[in-house]
């Protein structure tokens, strides 16, 4: 796999007015509540573990974050959730996933909408939200990935040439875009680029051919589109009351904002009842995506909503160390142990570097409860509560 690939580059904006002009309120306060699971099934005491769990844990304080390069107070990502958007009745019928419309030999030349820079002056590289046009014509359901093809060719060693293979993104959009007309999908792109140790400086010539393209793209420009592809990671919608647990790295998160747009900001024939619970691990509170529609989420959806951010350069682990995301999510091990036993989905997008921490963390869950957590791993991807799609 390419670069890009290695680093799930993913589109992103120019960091929004939370980040630039105002305090940041990081989603950490445990919203959960008993109403959220009225006909889920989940045991009683199962949430009451899940807040005692969550008082004995110190919260993400509120920071000042200022950007002088501030053009804009409000992202075009970003929407309000204080009232469902109407959609088109399109797309809802699928017997089966959308795969391979277009192929890299023939693929659907599409239109660059808008290219924004989403992360604050001081994240650990560049992450950009891009808006493509496609006049829906390359439909996908959320948690599908799309193929960009970046124009040029690529040299052989035979000294020959051929053009660039397709590079795979998660598409940061529900079916309907971020229009809600069906016409436009969403990407979450980090750009990739490589420090030479012995230059002591970027060496252009190993950069990210396609994470580069993209995050310089202008509206307007031409893009080749594949796809859609993949399974693995699409949302699962047929119990509307379920607990969805979502764990991103970086550019992982964008299959998780399509699944969270369809919950609540989209008037589909899916009504979600449930919880959705996101653990996101970035280097420092500037690197954080979407932060600003999740904070919305939570003002309107207290009771279905809950994030924790895990900062590996802003915080500690219980041993002092960095907190990645494999730390937070063990300061919540027994609840989430216990609500996929009790039919909760999980989703892993990411960095695999997370795996086994991840884990080992269940596996040592399930021993003190007697169980073998290889087994019941498999029981979970058997009955579809095990998502994962790491690089």
């Amino acid at each position: 796999q390419s670069d890009e690939r290695r680093q799930r580059t993913r589109s992103s904006d120019d960091r929004r007015n939370t980040k630039r002009n105002g305090t940041m309120q990081f989603a950490t306060k445990n919203q959960m509540k008993t109403k959220a699971f009225v006909t889920g099934g989940v045991r009683p005491q199962v949430l009451r573990q899940a807040r005692r769990a969550q008082r004995k844990v110190p919260q993400l304080q509120a920071r000042q974050i200022r950007c002088a390069a501030e053009v804009q107070s409000t992202p075009t990502y970003m929407a309000t959730y204080d009232a469902k958007k109407s959609v088109p009745s399109i797309n809802e019928d699928y017997e089966k996933p959308p795969s391979n419309t277009f192929t890299p030999k023939k693929p659907l030349e599409a239109e660059i909408v808008s290219v924004e820079r989403i992360v604050g002056p001081n994240a650990t590289g560049e992450t950009c939200h891009i808006v493509i046009k496609t006049d829906g014509k390359i439909p996908f359901i959320e948690g599908q990935s799309y193929g960009i093809i970046p124009p040029g060719e690529k040299t052989m060693p035979s000294g020959k040439t051929k053009p660039h293979a397709p590079r795979l993104y998660s598409i940061a959009s529900t079916r309907y875009g971020d229009k809600y007309d069906g016409n436009t999908t969403s990407l979450c792109v980090r750009r990739a680029t490589f420090w030479c140790p012995e230059l002591q400086a970027e060496d252009p010539a190993k950069k990210g051919i396609c994470s580069n393209f993209l995050c310089d793209a202008k509206p307007g420009d031409k893009v080749l589109m594949t796809g859609p592809v993949g399974t693995s990671m699409i949302l699962n919608e047929e119990d509307p009351n379920a607990v969805h647990i979502m764990v991103a790295t970086g550019t992982g998160i964008a299959p998780y904002r399509s699944y969270w747009r369809r919950m609540f900001l989209e008037d589909t024939p899916f009504k979600f009842t449930g919880l959705a619970w996101l653990f996101m691990g970035v280097a420092n509170s500037d690197a954080t995506l979407y932060d600003d529609e999740l904070n919305e989420i939570l003002k309107n959806y207290p009771e279905q909503f809950r994030v924790d951010y895990a900062l590996s350069r802003e915080q500690k682990n219980k041993n002092g160390g960095k907190m990645y995301i494999q730390d937070k999510m063990e300061e919540y091990a027994d609840q989430i142990f216990d609500l996929l036993e009790n039919g909760a989905i999980m989703y892993v997008c990411g960095l695999k570097g997370m795996m086994p921490g991840i884990n080992e963390m269940l596996e040592k869950v399930a021993k003190g409860k007697g169980k073998d957590w290889s087994e019941m791993q498999k029981d979970l991807k058997k009955k579809g509560q095990w998502h994962v799609e790491v690089y």
